[in-house]
């Protein structure tokens, strides 16, 4: 019984992360578990990221803002060993890269990266630093918004695997579609980022948690009929990236702004009472 709880739970660290985790031979049915567990991760994300930026501002970091949020991006794709970066960019090769079904899955499997992979790469890095390097989003108020995106990015993650088969005959996806009601752990999925983001950034947080899962729900729908009928591996790496800056750009103009206040406490973890009065 103990182990139908902690053994998703580590499933999806070590899938998620670079953290030395995971369990013993997971069966199917704790792989395909283990996604009511990923905007759990996305939340271990966003505090680490919390961590770095007031520990860079502690060493004198505050006027280097576009500095600072390189280095937020940067450590984010360390902490995933890159595996979404590279989802991104296989899926950008293969969608735009290839005429044929059959194509775009070859294209998929190969390591090689193509001019679009780069191009598609570099854009939402640029995204992602833009955003996070706004005055808002490295204030006190804005790590709340840090916080909340990974687990938004990761939600969608969770969204897909559901909504849409898998594409491939053999993979590590296949486990997700033989799991048995998966809605279970989608329902707990979505219970965990709905709560973070009321309480977090109040019905800001709701917005970008529903704009975010229409625009992942419509990426998923183009994917499956570019892929002849199934997502794959990098699809769900390439949702993850592109939520994560379409996320941010949202919170951009969000935060701090009257809708944020309509909430729990105007957002449970706005303002941070411990960097209280602390501006970059």
């Amino acid at each position: 019984m103990l182990r139908a709880v902690y053994a998703p739970l580590l499933v999806a660290l070590s899938f998620l992360t670079l953290l030395p985790v995971g369990v013993a031979n997971p069966t199917d049915a704790e792989i395909s578990r283990s996604r009511g567990w990923y905007p759990f991760v996305g939340l271990l994300y966003g505090l680490i990221l919390v961590i770095l930026v007031v520990a860079l501002f502690a060493l004198g970091f505050e006027p280097y803002l576009f500095l600072t949020a390189a280095l937020v991006v940067t450590g984010l794709a360390l902490l995933n060993r890159f595996l979404h970066l590279d989802g991104l960019m296989d899926f950008c090769d293969a969608m735009w890269g290839g005429r044929t079904v059959e194509r775009r899955l070859e294209i998929m499997r190969d390591s090689r990266v193509g001019s679009f992979a780069v191009a598609g790469g570099a854009c939402v890095l640029l995204v992602k630093c833009g955003a996070i390097s706004s005055d808002l989003l490295l204030s006190s108020d804005g790590l709340s918004a840090l916080l909340l995106f990974p687990m938004v990015s990761r939600w969608t993650m969770t969204l897909l695997l559901t909504v849409f088969p898998y594409g491939r005959q053999e993979g590590i996806g296949s486990a997700f579609a033989s799991g048995e009601r998966p809605w279970l752990a989608t329902a707990w999925a979505l219970l965990t980022v709905a709560a973070a983001a009321w309480l977090l950034l109040g019905a800001s947080g709701l917005v970008v948690l529903a704009a975010a899962s229409g625009l992942a729900l419509l990426l998923g729908f183009w994917a499956t009929r570019r892929l002849g009928g199934g997502l794959t591996g990098d699809c769900y790496g390439a949702a993850n990236e592109i939520i994560e800056g379409f996320s941010l750009v949202l919170l951009v103009p969000l935060v701090g702004s009257p809708m944020t206040q309509v909430a729990y406490g105007g957002g449970i973890a706005i303002g941070f009472p411990w960097l209280a009065g602390w501006t970059p």
